[in-house]
């Protein structure tokens, strides 16, 4: 009698945990394990520097599927277990504790870690990082205590934090190496607007300087020291430079590594029976024509599930318009596409950017490769599917606001 064929999950994530709500949804009945280095349930993102933080929701906002979701779906989710090891020709994974599990598919879903600071003093405490329950818990915290703040990086990550402490009373002091807020995620156009969104709630920028050095009384940090000599007092430094894919346990493993794990359209990497999904994957894009690794919410949402879908056998291309969205004091906005520098020519408006309820387009050859609605909602779909066709438009109907972006 064969024995049931077993598919375990490296990573229980928003992706791991999608991934294998969708292996049971699509009828798969062999065994599913799901491993976790964290104690916490899998859990979303998103709020941990948005709600959560805020104080404004409460903690059962964050997690994927209710606490008995797994044992009622026969989900074996196993926490606090890091996987030290894995063996392709052999299809076996190897826990810390040294327990060895065999598999005859293996999603890897192990996410991304903060990028560190490495310099004179950046093990001090009170230098703060982002991206797990316990980190959004300590920072809200920190914040509860007034004080001033220093954040190190005005990215996506950077500029919630900062919003976050501003609204718990802190002063913020935002230091970025590049010429405005977002500019690699946007371009100097719209990331000026949110630099001048922080500075109206009373954010100070320093562009174009670095960090060089963290000093303070002990062990603690007092000031931080920027490439320009400034000294900038700081009770708290919170630290948004970026992520990096945990890419160890696959590196260790022989799979092909580049920016993430390799993997194509079908999220399947170099090792026989292995897919990867969410921040790790850096995975061929059809719709873009390139690899791309994207570290967004709604990318762990799908990406999960269409790997569970592969390993099943089914026919994947995984190519979604990339989605994400942000909410910083009284302004939100969703983004489809990546407009990165260098992807577009072109930035064209639709409504009223001075009160902020606009869309913005970012155009390349005549054709939308990304939209931003700001305050304005309902739209992104349309925005979406016009990404899609690829097709030039009239800019004169595209920034008509009595013309549905469905009928550009």
């Amino acid at each position: 009698m064969p024995t049931e064929p077993t598919y375990l999950i490296v990573g229980a994530s928003l992706a791991g945990a999608k991934a294998a709500e969708t292996l049971r949804s699509e009828g798969f009945d062999g065994r599913v394990i799901l491993l976790g280095s964290e104690t916490e349930r899998p859990y979303e993102r998103p709020p941990l520097s948005k709600g959560y933080l805020l104080g404004k929701e409460d903690k059962s906002v964050i997690y994927v599927h209710e606490e008995g979701w797994y044992a009622e779906h026969e989900v074996d989710l196993r926490r606090g277990v890091t996987v030290a090891s894995l063996d392709p020709a052999g299809r076996t994974v190897t826990t810390a504790d040294g327990e060895s599990i065999g598999y005859d598919r293996l999603l890897l879903a192990t996410g991304a870690s903060p990028r560190r600071l490495n310099m004179p003093g950046a093990d001090r405490d009170g230098v703060l990082y982002l991206r797990t329950v316990g980190d959004s818990e300590r920072l809200a915290a920190a914040f509860r205590g007034g004080g001033r703040v220093v954040t190190v990086g005005a990215g996506w990550i950077g500029l919630e934090a900062t919003a976050a402490a501003r609204e718990a009373g802190c002063e913020v002091t935002v230091v970025e190496p590049e010429p405005t807020a977002l500019y690699r995620a946007l371009g100097p156009e719209m990331g000026e607007m949110f630099a001048d969104l922080h500075r109206e709630h009373g954010v100070e920028f320093r562009f174009g300087e670095s960090v060089s050095e963290l000093r303070g009384p002990g062990g603690s940090v007092g000031e931080v020291i920027t490439s320009s000599g400034a000294a900038l007092p700081a009770d708290i430094v919170v630290v948004g430079i970026g992520a990096v894919p945990n890419t160890g346990l696959a590196a260790d493993a022989g799979l092909e590594i580049a920016n993430g794990v390799v993997a194509d359209a079908a999220l399947r990497t170099s090792g026989p029976g292995i897919y990867a999904a969410g921040d790790l994957a850096n995975s061929y894009h059809p719709l873009l024509g390139r690899r791309v690794r994207v570290e967004h919410w709604a990318n762990a949402l799908n990406s999960g599930p269409a790997a569970a879908r592969s390993m099943l056998g089914q026919d994947v291309a995984y190519d979604p318009v990339p989605y994400f969205y942000s909410d910083q004091y009284d302004l939100g906005m969703e983004t489809a596409g990546l407009p990165e520098p260098g992807t577009y020519d072109e930035v064209l408006y639709m409504g009223d950017r001075p009160g902020r309820e606009f869309i913005a387009f970012w155009l390349h050859e005549g054709a939308v490769v990304a939209g931003m609605n700001v305050n304005v909602w309902d739209v992104s779909d349309d925005i979406q599917a016009l990404i899609r066709s690829g097709r030039q438009v009239d800019p004169a109907r595209l920034t008509d606001p009595d013309i549905p972006i469905a009928e550009v």
